[in-house]
């Protein structure tokens, strides 16, 4: 879809298909529901409401980046990372088996390319898997989830957790609540603090005119945390109206940090 983009934390996106239901209250802004693809093809977001899935031609991106591979690896030292869905979610109930198998076969046809999938249905990622005959991510995937607060944390976390995923990682944008990680879950295994697992924590206030406010102390409490567990830590922006962020250290600034692979 774009080989490049203003979304910080990866180079490129592709979507296979637009269309999603909002199901969380990051969801309440959506941006990509009044997307310019979104209004020209008057999709409409919702359960019920068909997905639109994208042309051919733009199917063939992706394998035109990984052949791409050793330019780019020339360029940057290491592979492209490809968010994928950015105006949908893989794991949509909506979307049909045949459309998630295709989308994992071209993954797998790709193997030179990162592929970083992001879902606020992190329960529905094993099902869906073995439901097109898989029983695990490829492993050029970075298996994400959309974690807005402390709730969606708790609930979502250990699912993430028990995925075998080459890297796992959170998004916590918009960030709409203090988000602990060293919380505790009880789990089959016992109790289990939700930052184990974890590579990759993105983190960022709200954009846009409706923006809801970021709290310093929410970025500081994650930022300390991941560093004192090893896990890399990626703040992308204070967002639109912030007036609690004056005077920290990352005003007008990125930290990019991404996990280590081989």
């Amino acid at each position: 879809m774009a080989e490049t983009t203003g979304i910080a934390w990866t180079d490129s996106t592709f979507n296979p298909w637009i269309g999603c239901t909002k199901v969380s209250p990051g969801c309440d802004n959506c941006y990509a529901s009044v997307s310019t693809p979104a209004r020209s093809m008057r999709i409409v977001w919702g359960a019920g409401q068909p997905r639109h899935r994208t042309s051919a031609q733009n199917w063939k991106t992706p394998e035109f980046w990984n052949g791409q591979h050793e330019a780019f690896k020339a360029t940057h030292g290491r592979r492209r990372r490809v968010f994928c869905a950015s105006l949908a979610d893989v794991f949509d109930n909506e979307v049909p088996n045949e459309w998630r198998a295709d989308l994992f076969a071209l993954i797998d046809r790709t193997p030179h390319l990162d592929w970083l999938l992001l879902t606020k249905r992190v329960g529905n990622v094993l099902p869906m898997l073995l439901e097109i005959g898989r029983e695990r991510l490829p492993v050029n995937v970075w298996q994400g989830i959309s974690a807005v607060n402390q709730e969606e944390a708790r609930r979502d976390l250990p699912k993430l957790a028990r995925l075998d995923a080459t890297v796992r990682w959170v998004s916590y944008e918009p960030a709409l609540g203090e988000l602990d990680l060293f919380d505790s879950v009880m789990t089959k295994d016992g109790p289990r603090q939700l930052i184990e697992g974890l590579d990759w924590v993105i983190a960022g206030g709200e954009s846009g005119p409706k923006a809801r406010p970021i709290r310093r102390e929410w970025v500081d409490l994650l930022r300390e945390q991941c560093d004192r567990c090893g896990v890399a830590f990626f703040f992308k922006q204070w967002g639109g109206i912030n007036a609690t962020a004056g005077g920290c250290e990352l005003d007008g600034a990125e930290v990019k940090a991404w996990p280590c692979t081989a």
